[in-house]
């Protein structure tokens, strides 16, 4: 006598298949626009970082009562600044240039501002620039405030 038994057969059902397709693409969708735009991502990083760093030595030097330096190298792409918790230095592979009120626009070379015990004196502008974009950090010297603007 034949013995019938019940036999699952092997495979996925068409439900499995599309949710696996469905989150495969999902998770594509996710990610893949972060590899083309990390060029752009790393300038707003740095623009922001910068925004930071003036804000912080504007602050400072009003509240220390101190006078505090930010040096720029445009050559080199690097700052280095003498802040209330010592001397640091950074590199900058964006920087393109300072615009100062008093200098202009300076693109090489070495640059020194100085924020006195009554914050900065001057409007200062630091140009950041990649292969894809420029952006433009500047601090007031009135309000305090950092903006950063798009170049275009």
């Amino acid at each position: 006598m034949l013995k019938l038994t019940n036999r699952r057969p092997s495979g996925f059902t068409l439900i499995e298949l599309m949710a696996v397709v469905f989150i495969i693409s999902l998770l594509t969708a996710v990610v893949l626009p972060s590899f083309f735009r990390s060029g752009d991502n790393r300038l707003k990083s740095e623009a922001r970082k910068m925004a930071s760093l003036l804000r912080y030595l504007n602050d400072s030097s009003i509240s220390t009562k101190k006078i505090l330096s930010l040096k720029f190298d445009i050559q080199e792409g690097s700052m280095s600044w003498l802040g209330p918790d010592g001397e640091k230095s950074e590199q900058v592979k964006s920087l393109a240039g300072v615009e100062l009120q008093s200098k202009g626009d300076i693109k090489e070379g070495q640059v020194t501002v100085f924020f006195g015990p009554l914050g900065i004196t001057e409007n200062i502008s630091v140009h950041l620039k990649n292969d894809k974009k420029a952006m433009t950090v500047t601090l007031n010297a009135i309000s305090g405030r950092a903006k950063i603007t798009d170049d275009e």
